[in-house]
């Protein structure tokens, strides 16, 4: 499978398909938790019985969202830009451009639309990603498996980070309001309570830099661009899932089972964190055994979709906005309601995906990121 490395538009034949599939698959599917966090902010994110669970199909929409959905369609979204960083440069050093120079300025825009993203939600992790990328540009030149190992490592840590903190949330009076719910909970003080916060945050981006740091390694050696035997893929898929979803099924049964208390609020996190890993990679592995079949419509669209991954994944958060936190603020929706607006929401971006490509060459923000990287116009419309 050929990899582009030309400045121009990149044709059809070029492509790297299964990226774009992955790419589709797991724009669509972050919104599943996303638009909880659009309606409901962060607490029942991460809190099933802190709002919109009323009914059984409520909970089980909350119970499937935190064993197949939730950091599993992130992590893939994080492995596939640690691949694209990777990807960029290899096509600025083939045509002998400025590649770190490059990179990082590209990164450095992407920050910009990070930071204005997050002016309209908090959830934002595009400036995340430009920051971890600084990171990887530096490690580049380390061998593929290093970057994997030294990825798988670094997500280990969050795990450290969540025991200790449990540690000293159970050992003090301090509140997780605005974290975890616990009735009468007393905060002993705002900045006990921020200092909890800002960890929380750090342990976030410190997954996002592992998944990062993996996914270019995976790349290097072949692994997402589907150059692997399809036995390995279906060796990947069995065990990952395998593995990475009985884990978060555990850590959502250990967080029923104390009633949601604040004694397990953090280590009740860890099975779910350990098994995104291998169901992130059961998840792509299944990706890209369905892309080496026969083309259909609806793999058409998601890889459409995949295509124009920013452009989607910026209209999520409009449209969520717009119409869950704005429109319907007031209103009382449950999980089982924003299922509705998700399916809504995907419908419509996979119909307009291939509708906008089969017009235009890049997605309207892929554009703008393209001519602002080049510092030059792009030609837009299709040939």
């Amino acid at each position: 499978m050929e990899r582009h490395t030309e400045s121009g538009p990149i044709t059809a034949a070029s492509r790297i398909t299964s990226l774009d599939l992955i790419r589709g698959v797991a724009v669509l599917g972050i919104l599943l938790m996303n638009a909880v966090h659009f309606k409901f902010a962060a607490v029942p994110y991460l809190n099933l019985s802190a709002g919109g669970s009323k009914t059984w199909l409520d909970w089980a929409v909350g119970v499937f969202g935190e064993i197949l959905v939730d950091q599993k369609f992130m992590g893939l979204f994080s492995l596939l830009f640690g691949a694209g960083v990777v990807l960029f440069l290899g096509r600025v050093e083939a045509r002998g451009g400025r590649k770190v120079l490059l990179s990082l300025w590209r990164n450095g825009l992407l920050l910009a639309i990070g930071v204005l993203h997050s002016l309209l939600w908090s959830g934002d992790v595009l400036t995340a990603y430009a920051i971890s990328s600084v990171v990887l540009i530096a490690l580049r030149k380390l061998p593929a498996q290093a970057l994997v190992i030294i990825g798988a490592g670094l997500f280990l840590v969050p795990v450290a980070v969540d025991s200790v903190l449990q540690s000293v949330v159970n050992a003090t009076d301090i509140s997780l309001v605005g974290i975890w719910v616990q009735p009468g909970a007393v905060s002993v003080s705002e900045e006990s309570t921020q200092e909890l916060l800002d960890w929380v945050t750090l342990n976030y981006f410190v997954r996002g830099l592992a998944l990062i740091l993996m996914g270019a390694g995976l790349y290097q050696l072949g692994f997402m661009s589907g150059e692997m035997s399809t036995g390995t893929y279906r060796k990947v898929a069995f065990i990952g899932l395998g593995v990475g979803l009985p884990l978060a099924a555990a850590g959502v049964i250990i967080t029923v089972m104390s009633d949601f208390s604040r004694d397990v609020a953090f280590i009740s996190q860890i099975p779910n964190h350990l098994g995104t890993i291998p169901a992130s990679l059961g998840y792509m592995s299944v990706l890209i055994l369905w892309n080496r079949g026969s083309d259909g419509w609806l793999k058409r669209r998601f890889r459409a979709a995949g295509r124009m991954a920013l452009t989607n994944y910026l209209t999520q958060t409009i449209l969520g906005v717009l119409v869950l936190a704005v429109w319907l603020g007031d209103a009382d929706v449950n999980r089982s309601g924003i299922v509705l607006f998700v399916v809504t929401v995907w419908v419509l971006q996979l119909w307009w995906s291939q509708a906008w490509l089969s017009r235009f060459r890049f997605g309207p923000a892929e554009w703008l990121w393209r001519v602002a990287t080049y510092r030059r116009w792009q030609p837009l419309r299709g040939s």
